[in-house]
């Protein structure tokens, strides 16, 4: 268990710092990232920390990910509330060593709506509802293993950053709005992210039980999707 917690501290630390450290550095520097740019970064660094962590402790990352995992029956309920600890601790050192590094950053690259908060909380509870079925579709019990889940998961990543990320800041991620929300003090729509993220990977559950094979995401079993 303290590796799985380890795993998932330190994963987080690495998709925070590297993703909203990427909106950072294309604020200071006049655009040199490119929202492209930024979205691949997410998309990337995702990959990447499924292929580092993903045999310890799933490369959850994400809070809204590992309720829904316990909601599909992936995983014990008893894990959850200690894997969300750890993401949002991991999240919260990477959001204070930004601020650290770029201490009159504005934000820190927290996500804040570009139009209304009820556009971005339906957005926000598609693009999650589209990750976790993907999740799960691809996963093997709560843990992503192998290249194919990696890159399948960090492709939509990346793809909903990309379509997402100007209307919403496609965060997808209750950790990753959280710890830079909290840094840099903007809490005026903080709950839109720790909300919406967490009914679309609910919603996400009963979409794999429809089109995946039985005891793909019950109880019964809680075996992988093929």
């Amino acid at each position: 268990m303290k590796n799985k917690l380890l795993a998932e501290c330190l994963g987080t630390f690495a998709l925070v710092l590297a993703g909203t450290g990427a909106i950072v550095v294309d604020g200071v520097s006049g655009g040199a990232v490119t929202h492209l740019g930024v979205s691949l970064t997410f998309g990337l660094i995702v990959f990447a920390m499924i292929q580092c962590f993903g045999d310890v402790s799933g490369a959850h990352l994400n809070p809204a990910v590992t309720l829904g995992f316990v909601a599909a029956s992936r995983m014990p309920r008893a894990m959850a509330i200690p894997y969300v600890a750890a993401q949002c601790l991991g999240a919260l050192a990477a959001s204070a060593l930004l601020f650290a590094l770029f201490p009159r950053h504005a934000t820190l690259g927290a996500t804040l709506p570009a139009g209304s908060d009820l556009q971005s909380f339906g957005l926000e509870v598609a693009m999650t509802w589209l990750l976790m079925l993907v999740i799960l579709s691809v996963s093997a019990g709560s843990k992503e293993r192998g290249w194919w889940p990696g890159i399948a998961i960090g492709a939509v990543v990346g793809l909903e950053a990309l379509f997402g990320g100007p209307v919403s800041g496609a965060s997808m991620n209750p950790a990753r709005s959280l710890a830079p929300a909290l840094v840099s003090w903007r809490l005026e729509h903080l709950w839109i992210y720790l909300v919406a993220p967490f009914v679309g990977a609910l919603l996400a559950v009963p979409a794999c039980r429809f089109v995946q094979p039985a005891g793909c995401c019950d109880a019964s079993g809680g075996r992988a999707c093929p």
